[in-house]
């Protein structure tokens, strides 16, 4: 018997394991007995919550894993239901901004892979001799506050300005600097925003930055995708839901809404939406109150509406996908943010601003771009805006040898295909022409590699709706190919 065992087996300890794989489970059913621990297996967040609440468990082991199981979503609801508990977060892979969030939202430990058995023993332990007044003091003091999500930047004000540093937008751009005055200007306010860009433009990053600069900066920002979810789960994240509104409904679930209240909610990709959500969003915008499903009784919210999309929302509405009272509602302060091609200036701006980032992450001291590399970036046509712009730096840092990034580090074997970098599709760079359907191929099989496959995470790292990669895929198989 170990240590760890004499010190827990003086009483029975429950660990409850929530998501996973059958082998992650299995492999951990197999480590944790050997600890002398007890463990439950829950397949969904709703079913842990109600477990949790009845106090038999000692330890709470959460596979996060979004889009299956969001370990945010899972402590945000934990802390809503004033339930307090020791929770240990692994991750495949993760954000730095979902690592730092889970933290804050009280996991006493968040571990990316290998989970050796002695790195899982050295972190089990900690949290199991970690007292929890310190969680059960702050969920008290956001109780009091009434706040019932995640708060940013508590603290002294020059921790909050720290916090909020992230959500700076780097550019050297007239055209994008207007945009910034514009949304600095409007972001005290309470009227609803709306974001029109391309893919991969920052349009999510534009609505953080009007939240940290507004007066709810301290209150949540909650962002949901509208085209990463049926309708029928839409409706449930939007709203929440009753215990027995549905079969598996089998407690109250706060939506993103409620969850928001006092601050801001994102409706990513609000064109997505289906046209009878379409009139109930438009109900609380107009109201101030939601209807959770199977409630009795509207229930009022305070929240800052920002909604983004890639589309066209007047061709949207002439061609009866939008409802005109709803885009008249959610319009009141209309930003466009300008795709790369019309701010060529912040291309090499972003270019150095990535690869400094990325020679920190993955300790490539020294690494700078070859000469002429950021010229030939700044000509390219970028049809994947910003978001494109970083994953190809990451991957010159990735690949590069010797002390430079050269343009067959950025660009790989699309070279060999010809590279055309002129912004009009009609010219070329030192002999070199440029296939960007190649590109946007090769792109699209590393997210789902790196994804495994998983269509809607693929489709947030590229940057585009679920859709537009669902018709891609579709186009390549009619073409006779499988990514």
């Amino acid at each position: 018997m170990t240590e760890f065992q004499d010190i827990y087996n003086r009483k029975e300890e429950k660990v409850l394991v929530l998501g996973g794989s059958v082998k992650d489970r299995m492999e951990l059913q197999g480590l944790l007995s050997n600890m002398g621990f007890t463990l439950t297996m829950a397949p969904d967040i709703q079913l842990a919550l109600s477990l949790l609440a009845k106090g038999d468990f000692s330890l709470c082991i959460v596979f996060h894993e979004p889009g299956k199981v969001d370990a945010v979503e899972f402590l945000q609801a934990l802390n809503e239901a004033n339930l307090t508990a020791r929770v240990i977060v692994l991750a495949s892979e993760a954000t730095v901004e979902d690592a730092q969030l889970i933290m804050e939202l009280g996991a006493m430990d968040f571990r990316l892979p290998p989970w050796t058995p002695d790195v899982m023993e050295f972190v089990v332990k900690r949290a199991m001799t970690t007292s929890l007044a310190p969680q059960k003091k702050a969920a008290a003091a956001k109780k009091s506050a009434g706040v019932q999500a995640v708060q940013r930047g508590e603290g002294d004000d020059a921790k909050s300005r720290q916090n909020f540093d992230k959500y700076k937008i780097l550019t050297r751009s007239p055209a994008m600097e207007k945009v910034l005055a514009q949304a600095r200007s409007v972001a005290k306010s309470k009227a609803t925003v709306l974001i029109q860009g391309e893919s991969g433009t920052g349009k999510e990053l534009l609505a953080r930055f009007i939240h940290s600069e507004s007066d709810r900066a301290h209150a949540p920002f909650v962002a949901l995708n509208c085209a990463a979810l049926p309708e029928t789960l839409l409706e449930s994240e939007l709203f929440g839901h009753e215990k027995g509104a549905f079969s598996g409904a089998i407690s109250r679930k706060l939506g993103k809404f409620e969850l928001a209240n006092k601050g801001t909610i994102l409706l990513d990709e609000v064109t997505e939406m289906a046209m009878p959500l379409q009139a109930k969003l438009l109900r609380v915008l107009q109201e101030g109150e939601i209807d959770r499903l199977g409630g009795y009784s509207p229930i009022p919210v305070d929240v800052r509406v920002i909604a983004t999309t890639n589309r066209d929302v007047k061709s949207a509405v002439k061609e009866g996908k939008f409802r005109e009272d709803l885009y008249f509602r959610l319009n009141v302060i209309p930003l466009k943010v300008p795709p790369l091609r019309e701010r060529r200036e912040d291309i090499p701006f972003l270019a150095e601003h990535f690869r400094e980032h990325f020679v920190r992450e993955y300790g490539k001291n020294g690494l700078k771009f070859a000469e002429g590399v950021l010229e030939a970036l700044e000509q390219r046509k970028w049809e994947g805006n910003v978001r494109e712009l970083k994953n190809i730096v990451e991957r010159g840092v990735l690949l590069a040898q010797g002390d430079e990034i050269t343009l067959q580090d950025l660009l790989g074997d699309e070279l060999d295909n010809g590279a055309d970098f002129s912004s009009d599709s009609g010219g070329s760079l030192g002999g070199d022409t440029f296939n960007l359907g190649e590109v946007e191929k090769e792109m699209i099989k590393r997210a789902l590699a790196k994804t495994k496959g998983n269509r809607t995470h693929a489709a947030k790292l590229l940057g585009i709706s679920v859709r537009t990669l669902r018709n891609k895929l579709a186009e390549y198989r009619n073409m006779g190919l499988v990514l």
